[in-house]
């Protein structure tokens, strides 16, 4: 545990900040795996979730939670999917 007070605060500043990541990449990673189901079960609403899923990988591009290559590398590969069914 850190003696200065100003390290202090960022050892709980930065917990903080790791369990909004964790929480919002948890997120993230369900909502692509409800856009994969969809796209096998080739579901009425597919396209709504694929739509929300690139959403929000847009949205963690912008905060930071993702490189903006793995960011379209994750798009292109729900495109790819949701383009083969048709």
């Amino acid at each position: 545990m850190p003696n200065i007070k100003s390290a202090k605060k960022r050892v709980k500043v930065t917990e903080v900040k790791n369990a909004r990541n964790k929480a919002l990449k948890s997120n993230l990673k369900t909502l692509i795996k409800n856009a994969d189901a969809a796209i096998a079960e080739n579901s009425g609403n597919k396209d709504a979730q694929v739509k929300l899923a690139i959403k929000r990988i847009d949205q963690a591009c912008a905060k930071g939670l993702l490189h903006k290559n793995t960011a379209a590398r994750k798009k292109s590969s729900l495109a790819c999917k949701l383009n083969k069914v048709g």
